[in-house]
């Protein structure tokens, strides 16, 4: 029993010991009373790893455990303020991501220094952002000619939105095949294009090399792709 008990007392020790995996540092400029939470996925909710009151410096650290590179979420809960779901979506991985950024423009003016995975994410939002402008452009567009009711705008409009949808989408999907080593590639297929037709997922899930496939994000397109197939 004594040796049971040693036992025990020792896995408590490693356990306490051990690193974290994952630590996430930085500031936030201007910031003077709030907290900040660092948040990922599970289970379909989104769920609290770690968080931080801050009252006067606006340095923080928080740190997770961390099996394989996956997308976090860091949001800032600011004291007398209605914002208070404000969140940046980064990709982190073992190590340390380093982010700085603003009270005023907590998301816009983020600036974000970690993982490998973090930066091919930032190589997709530059292009991807431009399809945004595209389309809201072409829905002020459609607005305006149906305010005016002009059929031939209407219907010149309605092509466009079709088209640049589509076009948005096979970037997508060619993004992520072209980079079918990271983990980034699996993410984009079920965040950015979940009802998207099964056989540009299939693409995207039959192109992954191995670990990618035995990530998170390479089982979870691997499930997803079984339910819409048996629906």
């Amino acid at each position: 029993m004594k040796k049971l008990a040693l036992f025990f007392v020792l896995i408590v020790i490693v356990s306490c010991g051990k690193d974290p995996d994952l630590i996430v540092k930085g500031h936030v400029k201007g910031l003077k009373k709030g907290t900040v939470y660092l948040e990922k996925e599970q289970d379909s909710s989104i769920i609290i790893v770690d968080s931080i009151f801050l009252n006067g410096p606006s340095e923080f650290e928080l740190k997770s455990d961390l099996e394989s590179p996956e997308a976090f979420y860091l949001r800032l809960d600011k004291k007398n303020s209605k914002e208070n779901n404000t969140r940046i979506v980064f990709f982190a991985d073992k190590g340390v991501t380093e982010i700085n950024t603003t009270l005023k423009n907590f998301v816009q003016d983020a600036k974000i220094n970690g993982s490998k995975q973090q930066k091919l994410y930032e190589d997709f939002l530059k292009v991807i952002t431009r399809y945004d402008d595209k389309n809201l452009d072409l829905i002020k567009e459609s607005f305006e000619a149906k305010k005016s009711n002009d059929s031939v705008r209407i219907e010149a409009n309605n092509k466009a939105l079709d088209n640049l949808v589509k076009s948005k989408y096979l970037y997508i999907v060619n993004f992520a095949v072209n980079n079918k080593n990271s983990e980034v590639a699996p993410y984009l297929a079920l965040t950015e294009i979940y009802d998207a037709q099964i056989k540009w997922l299939d693409t995207i899930n039959n192109s992954l090399t191995p670990p990618i496939k035995d990530s998170k994000y390479g089982k979870a397109l691997e499930g997803y792709l079984a339910i819409r197939k048996s629906e």
